[in-house]
């Protein structure tokens, strides 16, 4: 195994990310913690080859003016010049190297990937729900910052807080073994760094936490405008959208002045603390050194050692702040993404076994959470293989029963299986294997168009692919397709939201991965809504030899596209009014005739067929 693979950047996590900020962290970081122990090994024997530093330099000056300049460089004393040699270019140069290695070629690469990825794989998996109440902008960004704001707290903890740590303690007994009162002067002076270190780190995080969430509020009002800019331009909404962005930059404006009002004063008082050290730590050896009890080697490793701690303290001080600001932002970042909002497996799930694809709603209820809204007391069967299409006027339940039977949500009430196995007890991947779906609102990646089709079936070959976008009327216009960087026809990028298509081309290339998939059960939601009616004309005879032999759901205002169905029902406040097919709810005389005595040019009209 490459010394690269120690920890292993992908590893997988099988619970959930906790809510409380050290058992979070423990859980970001498992599959790496024996490196990082090892890399902060290494760094605390190079933090405490500093005060060996200071320890042979003071050495050397003691020999040099007892010996004098003769015995100094005589072979009797050619050991230990070796010694100080070998340990200033031979055994120095080797543990900073293993500790830089440690650090930045072991642990550095592979700690953004580790955490990255299982909250990549943690986020994927929450409900809808989650990031319907959310911008994505800020989603993505409190990922990012999360994984990159504790990346920084443990390079920062081993590089800067452990070999600290160790040069500090290393100084202690070197300062020890020159007089108790020159460590008497140290521990005073470390009392107050302390002190200091303890008031304003905390108030360092908190503030550092703040203008996280605030410059998370600020990407995710840019995302949202940049997203939807065309309605910004139809809407000629610049200046307001401007206007809200401001609003949220000022938001991050105050969190930041506040913050750097109080990195000010650290940085103040830290430097006079730094200052003094030097004149106390030097002031007190020189006093001993007149009195003769320090030797002049005890006076050059004291003001080696208060040099080197004092340039130590700003720069430890500073990566201190630094880390208890990125400790800040990984807090931030946790109670975005830790909370689970989530529709689990449960333990026994089995996978999905699609006999016939018959589907069974018995007695479903669902209201989001509420007294009213979604579907009630909805007991409905569709056969295997029949075709059945799902009507009503806007809110009437049509897509609630659809994502139920997906299992977007669990159901609040009643069953819902297929081919008798509750959808409750079988994996969510396996469920929606067997369902295949065109929605209104077509779902496009800035990717190609031959991987947004194989999409619906990723080991497809791209004669498969070519065949799926011919029986959706797709393959003509994707051939002439080209992007901005040359690539042309099945190798062209369609844009964010497949932008540079038009609405019925972005909904053939639906149709076509729903084709390439080919599964037992297909969902079509308004799949043809946005085409003309001589592309539709096509699209419905490619759609009714797609439909062959499996089972199918067809959501339509437009009535004309799903009155060829087997059976349709109705629906109406979240209950099934009628049923039958198209003739059989003519001749009632009920909702759906006057759903098709209302349509204007094929279409429902809502607002009417409420009246």
């Amino acid at each position: 195994m490459k010394v690269a693979d120690w920890i292993k950047p992908f590893e997988r996590s099988d619970t959930p990310p906790p809510t409380t900020l050290g058992a979070f962290i423990r859980w970001a970081l498992s599959g790496a913690w024996v490196m990082i122990f090892v890399a902060a090994l290494f760094s605390a024997i190079a933090g405490a080859m500093e005060a060996g530093t200071a320890y042979f330099m003071g050495l050397v000056v003691d020999k040099a003016t007892t010996l004098g300049t003769e015995a100094f460089f005589s072979a009797q004393n050619t050991g230990f010049l070796i010694v100080v040699v070998a340990f200033f270019i031979v055994m120095r140069p080797i543990v900073f190297g293993l500790s830089s290695m440690a650090n930045n070629y072991i642990v550095m690469p592979n700690i953004p990937p580790l955490i990255l990825s299982k909250l990549t794989r943690w986020t994927l998996g929450q409900s809808v729900t989650f990031f319907d109440n959310d911008f994505a902008g800020r989603i993505a960004q409190k990922q990012m910052q999360t994984a990159t704001s504790l990346t920084m707290v443990v390079s920062e903890a081993i590089s800067a807080i452990v070999f600290a740590f160790a040069s500090l303690v290393g100084s202690v007994f070197l300062l020890a073994t020159i007089d108790a009162r020159v460590l008497t002067v140290f521990a005073i002076w470390l009392v107050g760094y302390f002190a200091l270190i303890r008031w304003y780190l905390p108030r360092i995080r908190i503030s550092s936490g703040e203008r996280a969430g605030a410059r998370a509020n600020v990407s995710g009002q840019v995302v949202d405008t940049i997203t939807n800019i065309k309605t910004v331009k139809l809407f000629a909404s610049d200046r307001h959208e401007e206007l809200a962005a401001q609003g949220a930059m000022v938001g991050l404006r105050d969190k930041s002045l506040a913050f750097g009002a109080l990195s000010a004063s650290f940085r103040f008082f830290l430097m006079l603390l730094a200052g003094l050290l030097p004149v106390l730590l030097t002031g007190a050896s020189l006093l001993l050194w007149r009195d003769g009890i320090a030797t002049t080697g005890d006076v050059v490793a004291t003001a080696a050692i208060a040099v080197r701690v004092s340039q130590m303290t700003g720069w430890v001080s500073f990566t201190l702040m630094g880390l208890y600001s990125n400790v800040g932002e990984v807090e931030n970042g946790m109670k975005t993404l830790a909370p689970a909002q989530r529709v689990e497996d449960s333990a026994s799930a089995t996978p999905l076994a699609v006999e016939g694809g018959e589907i069974a709603f018995d007695q479903v209820g669902f209201a989001y959470g509420g007294a009213t809204g979604g579907v009630q007391d909805v007991d409905l069967v569709v056969k295997s293989g029949e075709k059945l299409g799902v009507v009503g006027a806007s809110g009437a339940g049509k897509s609630t029963l659809v994502s139920l039977l997906l299992r977007l949500f669990d159901r609040e009430a009643g069953t819902i299986s297929i081919d008798g196995q509750d959808v409750s007890e079988i994996t969510q991947d396996s469920l929606r294997d067997s369902i295949g779906m065109v929605t209104q609102e077509t779902a496009m990646f800035n990717r190609s168009a031959m991987e947004n089709i194989r999409y619906g079936k990723p080991d497809a070959s791209d004669e498969q692919v070519y065949e799926a976008a011919r029986r959706a009327s797709a393959h003509d216009f994707i051939l002439e397709l080209k992007d901005h960087e040359g690539r042309s026809g099945y190798h062209a990028r369609l844009g964010e939201r497949g932008v540079k298509l038009s609405g019925g081309q972005r909904q053939r290339i639906a149709l076509a991965r729903a084709i390439l998939k080919d599964a037992p059960i297909l969902i079509l939601d308004e799949a043809t809504s946005a085409l003309d009616s001589e592309v539709e004309a096509e699209i419905q005879e490619a759609l009714t030899t797609v439909m062959e032999g499996k089972t199918v759901l067809a959501i339509a205002h437009r009535l004309s596209t799903i009155a060829q169905m087997d059976r349709i029902v109705v629906l109406d406040k979240g209950r099934i009014v009628e049923q039958g097919p198209h003739d059989v709810l003519l001749a009632q005389n009920g909702l759906y005739a006057r759903f098709w005595a209302r349509q204007s040019g094929g279409f429902l009209d809502p607002q009417q067929a409420a009246e």
